[in-house]
Parts: C-alpha cells; structure tokens; sequence
C-alpha cells in the first residue's frame, strides 16, 4: 500500500491544477462569461452564460484547457429561436478568438480557441428540473449542481481515476472511444469513496453491473454497465462504454494492484509502423490487408466514427457472405482521409465454388436445380453428395479488391460517407497500403497488429 500510496502522490503532482493554473482558468472563464452576458443584454436577447464540466468542478486535469460555457436561454423559446440566437450570440463573442467554428452535437454550438483554451459556447435550456429538459445538453447544468454537492473532498481521487482510465486507453465517452465519460468518472468515485476503492470494487464487476446512488432508476438498460444518473431516473450513464473498454478497465485495475507502477498512467504511444516492418509482419503473418481508402466528409468524430463502424460492419458482412473469411477490422481518420482495415485469411479465392442445391426427393426444386445447370457455365456436372444435388460453378468474386470496387455501394452506408465513396474510393491490398505515408496512420496500423 505504501508503493501505491507513494505512486498516487507522483501522478497527483504531476497531473494536479497548480494554483497559477486554476487564477488562469477561473480568469478566462469570467471574462467569457462576461461577454456573453453582456453581448446578449446589448442585443437585448434574453440569456446569460453559465461555466459547467470539469473546470466548474475542480476535477480537471493540469494542462487540459478546455473550457465548457452554456448559455442558458428560457424554455419558452422554441428550439428554432434558441439555435438562432445562440449561435449569434456566441459567434460575437467568438469574434476575438484565436479561431472559431461552428459545430454540431445534439444542436448547433460555436467551438473557439481563446488565450490557448478549447471553449465550446452551448446554446442549452435553463429549465427549473431534469425531468423538464429540451434537449439533451440542458442536463449538464444539473449534474454539476449534483457533482458540487457530493465531490469536495474526493477532487484528487477523481484525477487519479481519470489519468489511470487515459493511460489505459479507456477515457472518453465520444462514439470514437466508447469510453468511460469525465461525468461517469465522478459519479463511479462519489459511489466508492476513491480511486483505490473504485479499482478494488471493480475486481467484483461482470457485464450488466448497476450503480444506482440515489436508488432511484425506473428504467431497464440493456448495456454493459448501468450507472444510473441521480438527476435523471431513466438515463444511464454509461451507456456510450462498450464492453470491451469495461473489460480492459477491470483488467489493468486487477494487474495495477497486484503490481503497482506509475506506467499505467501514461498511455504509450506507438511508433509509426515503417514500410519494412510492415512487410515482415505480413510476411509473418501470411494473411492479406485490404484497406478502403476514401476522403473524410466534413463532420464532427461524433458522426464520422459511428459511419466507419457502420461501414466495417456492413462490408465485414459482404466478406463474409462471399467467403472472404476476416479475421481482424479497424477504422482509422484524419481531417482528410477515412480508412477501414481488414485482414483476410486470404483475399483470393478459388475460380471454382461448390453450390448445394436441393435433397434429390424434393423432385419439383429437384428438376429445377438440374434444369438451370444443365447448360450452365459450370466447372462440373451436377451431383450427388449425401442425398443432395451439387455443382461446382466459377466464383461471382475471387478477388477481395474486385468485391469491394463492384459491390461496396449495396452496403449499408451513412449519408456522408455514402457520398464520399461515390466520388471516389480505393481499395488497396497489402503492400499498396504502403502509398499511405501519414504518420498517424502508421501508428494506427502498429496498434492494428499488436494490440
């Protein structure tokens, strides 16, 4: 307990707001503030700003200068009017900003850059209570009145669990990491008591835990862990964490107390894969690579990751029903280009495919199984194996580049990435993925191998 005790007070001096740090932040975030209230007196628009997330709560992390300002409009407005305002409002503010940009969650919001902070400036909802909201991000305001009152005290615990949760890969709740969310975070403390104590109750965890603090959930989940959200009976928090980010939290917790050491704090970053490494892997390996290359569509991760998923899934399933047989899939993006990687057992098949027909007693799909191959474009004729009609006939597909280019358009797409693969597409195979030299890819491909 003292290695422990010793390596949580190495991480907290490292990761723990200095009180310069804190001045700063506490700084910019009034005179944001005080900008957006002023801006939207003088247009005489009804609004005023309001500092939520971490930085509200005092359980962010040294160095993370991200800054989340509502602006709180009354629920009489409807949606329409508050977009519209909002926007205006936060984009005068904006004005000054290093940059700003316009982007989209469940509603429009300005993300800007100011003095080297990320503040994102949300048009929300003030309504009296949770179970009133309009819109999904009026919650906020209400889990940090709920976090305020049960975290003072526990601040350091909560910065532990987040840096161990980014050092093993699992912190994050956006569609691209499916991970545990800063808010899931404070809630997981504020049940246990600390950081140590949510890592030892972990070892007891299975798929389908519940956390209900206020023991108040009146609604069923179907996910791999339920955290039930002490403003809102029938939310659960956890619902963006995958199974798989649970099981690795749950076994780096297991390893971290058995053998305590500061590395599991710091998340490793790969090396980029070099082109003779890539080669000796699949040399090794003898499978096939066939990477679909397309231009990213303009949209925030939240859209474009969950289309690459939908898009790995759907052509996985292409694969697999032409007998391609895949044994590993990933998807990777940049702000110009999206990749979604497969690994096939072999990405060419055989000319020649057995086709099964009937029972050779079913005589009226008897006759027309022998009727349509009769003439047919066959490899052989049609047979008997185990009381059923057989006939070797030529592969509509043996290549896996070839299947891809014909056919990825019957797939199941998304809107934007549906229009990015009709203006153009590429299959490459093996070592054609070599063309693609950017370095984050190639740390991608790193993880794709080892894991």
């Amino acid at each position: 307990m003292i290695a422990i005790n010793k390596i949580c007070a190495s991480i907290l001096s490292r990761i723990k707001p200095g009180e310069a740090e804190k001045v700063r932040l506490a700084s910019l975030a009034e005179s944001i503030i005080a900008r957006v209230n002023s801006t939207a007196q003088q247009e005489g628009i009804s609004a005023s700003a309001q500092l939520v997330g971490s930085a509200a709560r005092g359980t962010w992390i040294s160095g993370e200068h991200d800054l989340d300002i509502f602006i709180m409009f009354p629920p009489s407005l409807e949606r329409e009017e508050l977009e519209e305002k909002g926007l205006y409002v936060a984009r005068k503010v904006s004005q000054d900003a290093q940059s700003f940009e316009e982007r989209y969650a469940e509603h429009p919001y300005i993300h800007a850059v100011v003095d080297g902070f990320e503040v994102d400036l949300v048009p929300a909802f003030n309504v009296e209570r949770a179970s009133e909201i309009k819109s999904a991000v009026d919650r906020t305001p209400f889990h940090n009145i709920y976090v305020a009152s049960m975290i003072k005290g526990l601040e350091d615990e909560v910065l532990l669990l987040k840096q161990f949760m980014k050092g093993t890969g699992v912190y994050g709740s956006e569609l691209k990491t499916h991970g545990f969310s800063g808010y899931l975070v404070e809630l997981l403390v504020i049940q246990y008591g600390s950081f140590m104590k949510v890592l030892e109750a972990s070892r007891d965890w299975k798929p389908g835990i519940t956390i209900d603090i206020e023991e108040h959930g009146t609604a069923s989940h179907n996910d791999p862990m339920v955290v039930v959200d002490p403003t809102d009976p029938q939310r659960n928090v956890a619902a963006a964490l995958s199974l798989d980010n649970l099981c690795i939290f749950m076994d780096k917790a297991c390893e971290f107390l058995e053998n305590p050491d500061e590395a599991y704090f710091t998340r490793k970053v790969p090396e980029p894969l070099s082109d003779d490494e890539f080669r000796k892997i699949l040399a090794a390996r003898r499978t096939s690579l066939i990477a679909i290359e397309l231009e990213a569509p303009d949209v925030v991760e939240d859209v474009l990751f969950p289309q690459l998923h939908k898009l790995e899934y759907s052509v996985n399933e292409m694969f697999e029903r032409y007998e391609f047989c895949v044994y590993n899939s990933s998807v990777w993006a940049s702000d110009k280009k999206a990749i979604v990687l497969f690994e096939l057992e072999t990405a060419r098949l055989p000319l020649v495919r057995k086709h099964g027909g009937p029972f050779v007693w079913s005589k009226e799909h008897a006759l027309a199984f022998k009727s349509k191959y009769k003439d047919s474009n066959t490899f052989s004729n049609v047979f008997i194996r185990n009381g059923k009609y057989m006939v070797e006939i030529p592969r509509k597909y043996h290549e896996a580049p070839k299947l891809v280019d014909s056919e990825i358009l019957n797939c199941s797409l998304g809107k934007h990435l549906a229009l990015s693969i009709k203006k153009e597409l590429h299959a490459l195979e093996d070592e054609k993925i070599l063309d693609v030299k950017d370095e984050e890819f190639r740390k991608f491909l790193r993880r794709f191998f080892e894991k």
